[in-house]
């Protein structure tokens, strides 16, 4: 297989923050506001995202559209596991924020165990892509966790939620180009822009009464899903291009 990971850019970055948003505003939209319940929109994203997977790990190839399709279902699916498990069985968010950080350090360390390495571009096995997927979603489980624990639980609140997890991807950056290890670098950013994109999410979608700006979780769901299709189509045309030259 060819590396079934996209290349870290800029329109990477953008793409994985507003997913992590819409997975936020998405997963409440269903759940609330449309009433389905985390029960039955648990089921129907998780259905989604096993459909989404299969096809993602039958190419052997980085597909753009299949791969961020994933990433969005994941985001979703992520959400209701940490919402299912404070909301439907009053798991404190200090505790699931700790369980999942513990699966996530045993799914790397299984990894590395493995394959020497946690390096995302050489993402090249089914075993390699599978434990990747495996962390990603503990990422996003993690990430919500760890953004409603800060922003709620500590009483942050979103504005001050979203200049603490952009200030702290900021810091990681900084030592990344003063020589801190990439593959480190990048796990520790990816793992932060859930909370921040979660944060974003309710900042935005949430009303003044919440702390929120007032869009709605429709509007802003609309609007960063329209975004997210516009750049996974301008990834698609550069991608085309690169293969033709």
């Amino acid at each position: 297989m060819l590396n079934k990971v996209p290349e870290i850019s800029l329109y990477f970055w953008a793409i994985k923050i507003l997913s992590t948003t819409v997975g936020e505003t998405a997963a409440d939209y269903l759940a609330v506001h449309v009433g389905l319940g985390i029960a039955i929109t648990g089921t129907v994203m998780t259905s989604l995202l096993a459909l989404a997977l299969t096809s993602q790990i039958r190419l052997n190839r980085y597909i753009p559209w299949v791969y961020w399709l994933t990433v969005v279902l994941l985001s979703i699916v992520g959400t209701q596991i940490t919402d299912a498990l404070t909301d439907g069985f009053g798991v404190s968010l200090y505790l699931s924020t700790f369980v999942f950080c513990m699966l996530l350090v045993s799914v790397f360390g299984a990894w590395y165990w493995c394959e020497r390495t946690l390096s995302i571009h050489t993402i090249m096995t089914r075993r390699r892509e599978l434990f990747y997927w495996a962390a990603i979603l503990l990422t996003f489980a993690l990430g919500t966790a760890a953004g409603d624990l800060a922003t709620e639980e500590l009483g942050l609140g979103f504005r001050l939620g979203v200049g603490l997890f952009t200030g702290m991807i900021i810091i990681i950056y900084v030592a990344c180009r003063l020589g801190l290890n990439f593959v480190l670098a990048f796990w520790l950013a990816y793992i932060l822009t859930r909370p921040l994109g979660a944060s974003l999410g309710d900042l935005l979608s949430q009303s003044s009464e919440y702390g929120g700006i007032g869009w709605g979780t429709i509007s802003t769901s609309v609007v960063f899903l329209s975004v997210i299709a516009i750049l996974v189509f301008i990834v698609s045309l550069r991608k085309d291009r690169q293969v033709q030259t």
